[in-house]
């Protein structure tokens, strides 16, 4: 493997990293810093979350387009830099409020995601992308697994040393970006920034014109927001569910969290063989409405336990429409295609988690209409059911490989 690869690999993995390696330290460091009791301390941990993803939607066009701009190699190794300082900043915090502003900072740089993507795509052949695009998924996933186990142990050292090491990370893996990464976008294919572009909005219009690319741009949005049911409401289900402790919770998502790393860093390539780019959208759509209420239904701890990784092998949905996307845009329109489909994933981290607790608690309260604690997988269920129909209609006229 490449080293500049390496390099994009690491710093997706830092990111989600970067985002678990903290989670253990929150109620206590909150508290540290005035935030009040356990209960404020929690409501503090959902208003810097929200903040993260709402930066995240906005800027991720923002970076994109400049990385269309100004090439990829600049954008992500200043990125990189500020993440440092930023982390910094966080471990020295007196303040909640510096640490609402070290979030929001945060997720400016965590919507480097789409340059990443934007690389990978430069660098690949067309029909290579979907499994490239599956490798930096696949490390995003390690990232998720290895952050709050790393967070944890880390916490022994006191609450800002999980921060401290964040930092560390993300400045090594500048140092070392900037002697293996080169530049992949020639000045030549570079387009000039423009605001009315580089706005999650604007970005929409003008991508859903290109290539009939809008229903794809739905179909990812519904399957962001169904996917997001597992971090929104699976602790929850899974106490009310099966009376499981935070161990067992935990060892789920790990398990959850390693399989879809398997699956988008090693089976994506050979589904895709096997299937094509439109088959393989399709098979993980079905996959994953099986899954989904198979885990709505569910009533042994020990069966659920079993899903949780296979649910996990629908993970290829993602780079397989990445990759029919960006067949159908040029090659300076890749960080602005990236960008748009981060903001996308942003906005589905800032809605379902809303509307999955939501109907968590509409189910399984004192006055539900009836007991039903996977009515969220129900509902997730259907939302990949629209997603499907509208991939296979509207989708028969886009190119496929």
């Amino acid at each position: 493997m490449k080293p500049a690869v390496v390099f994009i690999l690491i710093t997706m993995m830092i990111d989600a990293m970067g985002i678990g390696l903290i989670i253990p330290v929150m109620p206590d460091l909150f508290q540290e810093v005035g935030a009040g009791d356990l209960g404020t301390a929690a409501l503090w941990g959902g208003i810097l979350a929200t903040a993260f993803a709402v930066m995240q939607f906005f800027f991720g066009p923002v970076i994109g387009g400049l990385s269309d701009r100004f090439g990829r190699r600049p954008v992500l190794l200043v990125s990189l830099v500020v993440m440092m300082l930023d982390y910094l900043v966080m471990a020295l915090a007196g303040s909640i409020w510096l640490l609402l502003i070290g979030r929001m900072v945060g997720g400016v740089t965590a919507a480097t995601q789409a340059t990443a993507n934007a690389y990978m795509a430069d660098i690949s052949a067309p029909e290579d992308r979907a499994a490239n695009f599956g490798l930096i998924g696949a490390a995003f996933g390690v990232g998720f697994v290895l952050g709050p186990l790393i967070g944890g142990l880390l916490a022994e050292f006191g609450t800002r040393a999980p921060f401290y090491a964040a930092a560390a990370c993300a400045g090594l893996n500048a140092i070392f970006g900037y002697f293996v990464l080169k530049e992949t976008l020639p000045a030549s294919k570079r387009r000039p920034f423009e605001w009315r572009r580089a706005n999650p909005f604007g970005s929409f219009r003008h991508l859903s014109k290109l290539h009939a690319l809008g229903p794809f741009l739905i179909v990812f949005f519904l399957y962001q927001v169904a996917f997001a049911v597992y971090p929104a409401i699976w602790s929850f289900f899974g106490k009310e569910r099966f009376g499981w402790e935070p161990a067992t919770i935990g060892l789920s998502l790990a398990l959850f969290g390693i399989m879809m790393a398997i699956v988008q860093g090693g089976l994506i390539r050979p589904v895709m063989r096997l299937l094509g780019a439109r088959g393989t959208v399709v098979y993980g759509h079905i996959f994953d409405i099986c899954a989904f209420l198979a885990l709505a239904f569910v009533t042994s701890g020990t069966v659920a336990l079993i899903l949780t990784p296979l649910a996990a092998l629908a993970a290829v949905i993602t780079p397989a429409l990445q990759g029919i996307m960006s067949k159908s845009v040029g090659p300076d329109a890749q960080g602005e295609l990236q960008g748009a489909l981060t903001s996308l994933s942003a906005l589905a981290m800032i809605l379902s988690p809303l509307v999955m607790t939501g109907t968590f608690a509409a189910f399984t309260g004192p006055d539900a209409p009836i007991y039903a604690p996977g009515a969220p997988f129900i509902l997730s269920a259907g939302l990949i059911a629209i997603g499907l129909a509208i991939f296979v209609m509207r989708g028969r006229s886009a190119s496929f490989s």
